[in-house]
């Protein structure tokens, strides 16, 4: 579907640490040094999903295909970057790219890792990075209220509209609080759809803890979480190193030794894919066949045509009916054959809502 996550944050707060843990498929240079990250990286994540495995586990199939999102890597953000600061119109640019981002806050205290802005501040440094991704969004507001400005005098209706909008998101802006605050509805954002604003994003926040708080939070992640607690985001508590040697760990035994020393029941980095699933509003929907069962991605609200056309714009072209099962049904029946002869596979039509966790099966001719 070609989502993307963007991880963003000040230099060396554990970015490219984070991003190396949570990616299948690329590997980002940690470096103790600012601007280590100028191009950003790539990678596709497999989602945790544990209703996949439950299906893999009855159907038995040749092949498990989990859904994926991706992470962007971007270069570490300074203060100034609006202006231009350290490449910050080519980061600023980056960050305009991705539907959402994971903003990682450094939460812990050591010498050997380089920090120029100061002492410890989790709330400074969420500060500085809202402020310059503001202050970006307030000029490309401003340019776009000139040019819309007189069309609206001249008594252009849309024009008039969206100039509400935007006056809206300036004096929002201006009171140093992001657009998302706003909670724009669904006949406001077309006003601004066509100006990305980075501040529109919705946002994950990661508190980088050191080791001993990875389970229990400290005074900094503290902090960090009565801020953010004021704009009604998630955040989640960490210590990047130990989710990037977790992710390295290629036997499954020696990840749940290693877990276990930790007292880890999971990584934390599945809770952070799943969150970033959830924050891009996305759900699953699944296939079962003995060839191959698969974890599909799709849009909270889709139609069943739209859903069909995420495997191949052929299914929603030519959609005329879905078989349904309900994912609780097929666990308790085990079977597709056991759940048709029990009633619980219904055939439904274009109107269908899919909801997360439906296991389905398309007609369609074209």
């Amino acid at each position: 579907m070609g989502l993307k996550a963007g991880i963003v944050g000040l230099p060396n707060v554990g970015k490219s640490t984070l991003f190396n843990a949570v990616s299948n498929s690329a590997k980002a240079q940690a470096s103790n040094y600012r601007f280590c990250t100028i191009e950003p990286n790539v990678g596709l994540v497999d989602v945790p999903d544990e209703r996949l495995q439950q299906l893999a586990a009855l159907v038995q199939p040749e092949k498990i295909v989990p859904a994926q999102i991706e992470i962007v890597d971007i270069a570490g953000l300074v203060k100034g970057a609006s202006k231009g600061e350290g490449l910050g119109n080519k980061f600023l640019a980056n960050i305009r790219e991705v539907d959402a981002i994971i903003h990682v806050i450094r939460c812990f205290e050591d010498e050997n890792v380089l920090r120029e802005e100061g002492a410890i501040n989790p709330v400074g440094d969420k500060e500085i990075i809202d402020t310059e991704l503001q202050l970006k969004d307030l000029e490309t507001v401003e340019k776009k209220i000139q040019r819309i400005e007189k069309q609206a005098k001249a008594g252009d209706v849309k024009a008039k509209a969206e100039l509400e909008v935007l006056l809206k998101c300036k004096s929002c802006l201006e009171q140093g609080k992001s657009v998302r605050t706003l909670d724009l509805n669904s006949a406001e954002l077309p006003a601004i759809a066509d100006s990305f604003l980075l501040t529109a994003k919705p946002v994950l926040y990661v508190a980088n803890v050191d080791e001993a708080s990875m389970h229990t939070g400290n005074k900094f992640s503290e902090a960090l979480a009565a801020a953010v607690k004021e704009e009604g985001a998630e955040m989640i508590v960490m210590n990047n190193t130990i989710e990037a040697q977790i992710s390295e760990m290629e036997d499954a035994d020696d990840k749940q030794l290693f877990m276990d020393e930790y007292k880890m029941t999971e990584p934390a980095l599945n809770r952070l894919i799943r969150s970033t699933y959830q924050l891009l509003n996305l759900q699953t929907y699944f296939t079962a066949g003995v060839q191959e069962v698969r974890a599909w991605t799709f849009h909270k609200g889709w139609k069943a045509p739209q859903c069909a056309g995420v495997i191949h714009t052929d299914f929603e072209r030519g959609f005329i009916k879905a078989e349904v099962i309900a994912f609780s049904d097929y666990m308790q029946y085990k079977t597709e054959a056991a759940c048709r002869e029990a009633g619980k596979l219904r055939i439904e039509g274009k109107e269908y809502l899919v909801k997360d966790g439906d296991v389905m099966h398309f007609r369609f001719n074209v």
